[in-house]
């Protein structure tokens, strides 16, 4: 049984400590299925790597981190380990009828073939039938891992068929740092600006946004929308949904943000980007 002063390998946050207990229980009665919703995208893909090794180390439970199996896991080069990132590129069709043939062998080796599927919201929707298809009929021994910012953002299938494991949400008390050339709160300010008025969108600050300085506005409207999601309502972001009053907008504004993410990698203009971002969600504000 892991305690939460025991050593965390492969990267997982100390505030993740109760929940990797939690998941360390879990893997004595391994689900078929698994999603890991909430924390961050690095603590996920962290606790779906320590899952891998704590299937397949032989020599301790908890892995150790330091033998062959253990590193090679680490090093991604582990034969029952496939690691599938959303976040780089679109998970698509080919990938999971390639998965769904392996799963019907068994391992490899003695311990679990496990799939990962960082930002599991990538699917495209051929690609999650096929991964549906899979999860029907795996051998023993096979594990999917699917990994997310919240389950609503997957098929309603996948997540009726998987056991979902909730992460510590990222701390809203701590918003990123001003400051710099890739500074994104003269952006995030005017976003906030633009949608308690409709006016001002941009004036002075727009300019030629880098894809960085994007992210990085990205990354702080998805912090302050889990805090909302958290039950949160003191800060900027939650307030403004709040007093909308359109219980739905939370989740369509999840969903438009892995959109704009996702034209970030495919090198759609930062600027157009984040327009988007800012009309779409100034009109659903205004109601």
């Amino acid at each position: 049984m892991l305690a939460a002063t025991d050593s965390l390998p492969y990267g997982v946050a100390p505030r993740q400590a109760q929940v990797l207990a939690g998941l360390d229980s879990l893997a004595r009665a391994m689900p078929q299925a698994l999603i890991l919703e909430g924390g961050t995208a690095d603590e996920r893909a962290a606790m779906a790597m320590w899952l891998a090794a704590r299937l397949n180390c032989g020599a301790h439970q908890p892995p150790c981190g330091v033998c062959p199996v253990c590193i090679q896991i680490r090093d991604f080069v582990f034969k029952d380990l496939l690691y599938f990132d959303g976040g780089l590129e679109t998970i698509k069709v080919a990938d999971m009828r390639e998965v769904r043939a392996l799963v019907g062998e068994p391992p490899r080796g003695a311990g679990w073939r496990v799939v990962i599927l960082a930002q599991a919201q990538a699917l495209t929707d051929e690609a999650a039938n096929a991964l549906l298809k899979a999860m029907e009929e795996p051998r023993p021994g096979n594990a999917f891992v699917l990994l997310t910012p919240q389950r609503e953002r997957l098929f309603p299938t996948l997540v009726s068929r998987s056991f979902v494991l909730t992460l510590a949400w990222p701390d809203a008390s701590r918003p990123l740092p001003a400051g710099g050339e890739d500074d994104p709160w003269p952006i995030i300010d005017a976003l906030y600006a633009f949608w308690r008025s409709g006016r001002g969108w941009f004036t002075g600050v727009k300019g030629r946004p880098s894809r960085l300085i994007a992210e990085r506005v990205l990354t702080e409207l998805a912090r302050e929308l889990a805090a909302c999601l958290a039950g949160r309502t003191d800060t900027p972001l939650a307030g403004r949904l709040a007093a909308c009053g359109e219980p739905d907008v939370p989740r369509r504004l999840d969903l438009l943000l892995a959109e704009c993410q996702e034209a970030l990698v495919a090198q759609v203009n930062p600027a157009v980007v984040l327009d988007r971002l800012a009309t779409r969600v100034y009109l659903w504000l205004r109601g």
